[in-house]
């Protein structure tokens, strides 16, 4: 993992490895001759003469003929055709083949001295499982960039959570999104050309909301509102790929509200057990939603277990899985 190769290619969040499993070559030279015939009609007056090389000819009725030929030779033992299978590389160096196109990349990892004092995310170091955390104090810092979201107008509101959600439809949308968001967070220009048209349109968008929250000199407020947006993306960007597309089926404000309190009860590790009965969890009665609930927590290396009451339970050596789930839906939470 150390090789150059392999750092500057984790360092794009676009680039995959792969393995080349197939190609087909020429085996002898091979000659392409593209032949193009060319007609047309020839008014009375001509005031110029245009040479083509080819060949030309006019017939009485003053029609022309042009005929071009292009050749193109292809030397031998050139690939013509490839076929590739998409590497998963985990931070220890193993890594899996995948059979599912776009599910390649390098497993991203968190580590607690890259929790910055403004609570941005970033994903380029290691982390050890055993490392200790305090949910609850961690949230607690960042509780600053959730009343920030909260305080938006509902519509602006509304809009945001309804990209976000969009977002997340794609895992590769995600980590784009991140990437220009940190760019800007850094007083940077990200170049958004390279960028799929689905893609740009969504990160623009996202961008114009943010402008469209703020005042003339207001550039301080700008900045902060960026890098609370940017700290919900670069948590959803740490997530599974299975626990954010869970996650992006559970953006109904009922829904939101519900995982809030949840990861509030896993923050606070009391023990005690909450009330299917309270207004906020009862959305969880309906089986359809409590799985998908479930889900998402088991995702998160959090149980979640429910008879008549409910409880939740970190598992062994969570990592910090439980740490960007709960940032995602509080973040998301705090847009409802």
């Amino acid at each position: 993992m150390s090789h150059p190769v392999i750092k500057q290619t984790r360092a794009n969040p676009r680039a995959v490895l792969g393995v080349l499993t197939e190609r087909i070559m020429t085996s002898l030279p091979c000659p392409v001759t593209n032949n193009v015939q060319k007609r047309g009609n020839v008014g009375a007056n001509v005031s110029a003469c245009v040479f083509l090389s080819g060949k030309a000819s006019m017939k009485q009725s003053g029609s022309t003929q042009t005929e071009s030929d292009v050749s193109l030779g292809i030397p031998a033992n050139t690939v013509m055709a490839y076929s590739l299978i998409e590497l998963y590389v985990k931070c220890n160096g193993t890594f899996e083949l995948c059979l599912i196109r776009n599910n390649g990349g390098f497993e991203k990892v968190w580590s607690k001295d890259e929790i910055e004092e403004d609570g941005i995310m970033d994903l380029r170091g290691d982390f050890a499982p055993n490392s200790p955390l305090n949910l609850n104090e961690e949230l607690d810092k960042l509780s600053g960039h959730f009343q920030l979201l909260s305080a938006l107008p509902v519509a602006k509101r509304s809009s945001l959570l309804q990209l976000l959600k969009t977002t997340m439809e794609d895992r590769e949308a995600v980590s784009v999104l991140e990437s220009v968001l940190d760019q800007t967070c850094d007083g940077e220009t990200p170049d958004l050309g390279d960028l799929e048209e689905s893609e740009r349109e969504t990160v623009q968008a996202i961008l114009d909301l943010v402008d469209q929250c703020v005042g003339k000199d207001e550039d301080e407020f700008r900045s902060s509102l960026l890098s609370a947006v940017h700290l919900i993306v670069s948590a959803m960007d740490g997530m599974t790929d299975e626990g954010l597309s869970v996650l992006g089926s559970c953006c109904s404000p009922p829904v939101l509200q519900a995982l809030q309190i949840l990861v509030q009860h896993v923050a606070a590790g009391s023990g005690e057990t909450l009330s299917l009965r309270d207004a906020g969890l009862a959305v969880l009665t309906e089986e359809e939603v409590f799985g998908r609930t479930e889900s998402l927590f088991g995702h998160s290396k959090v149980t979640l277990k429910r008879e008549d009451t409910l409880r939740t339970e970190m598992k062994d050596q969570p990592g910090y899985l439980p740490l960007v789930m709960s940032i995602t839906v509080k973040g998301l939470a705090s847009l409802v």
